[in-house]
């Protein structure tokens, strides 16, 4: 290697050979982790529904008149039936979790957009109201779990 360097060995140390290599196991199987982390993301996005606020905790967008004059349950934004919220589910993979819902229309509700021409509500606007995201708070104890998990690989 050019330039400057350290080399740490561990010739001699078979205590800490033994905590290193059982922290690389660990570190290579952290699905026990992700799915701690899956539960963890809809119990903050099912809370967040309840809040009726993105994950930056400003709240949604109110509904509109048009909305209100269609909807039966006229109290709760995002939420007739409690369909969007009870489709929010996890799938662990190689890299980590996906974390999301299946709904056609969660992607509009998210971002915003107009709705198509054929839809059952045609050419509406729809502002942005994201549900999906990781708030700062959330982030924190999601670092938190990992910390744990590898501190508790090494013990």
């Amino acid at each position: 290697m050019a330039g400057a360097s350290v080399r740490v060995e561990t010739k001699g140390l078979p205590e800490l050979n033994k905590a290193l290599q059982h922290l690389l196991e660990q570190g290579q199987d952290m699905s026990a982790v992700y799915q701690e982390i899956g539960e963890y993301l809809l119990q903050t996005h099912q809370q967040r529904f309840i809040d009726q606020q993105a994950p930056d905790g400003t709240p949604w967008e109110p509904l509109s008149s048009t909305t209100i004059e269609r909807k039966t349950r006229t109290d709760r934004v995002l939420t007739e039936e409690g369909t969007l919220a009870d489709t929010l589910h996890y799938q662990l993979n190689q890299a980590g979790l996906d974390f999301g819902s299946n709904q056609e229309y969660a992607a509009i509700h998210q971002f915003g957009g107009t709705t198509s021409p054929f839809s059952m509500f045609s050419n509406q606007d729809i502002p942005a109201r994201p549900f999906i995201g990781i708030a700062s708070f959330e982030q924190d104890y999601i670092i938190d779990l990992v910390e744990s998990h590898l501190v508790h690989a090494l013990a």
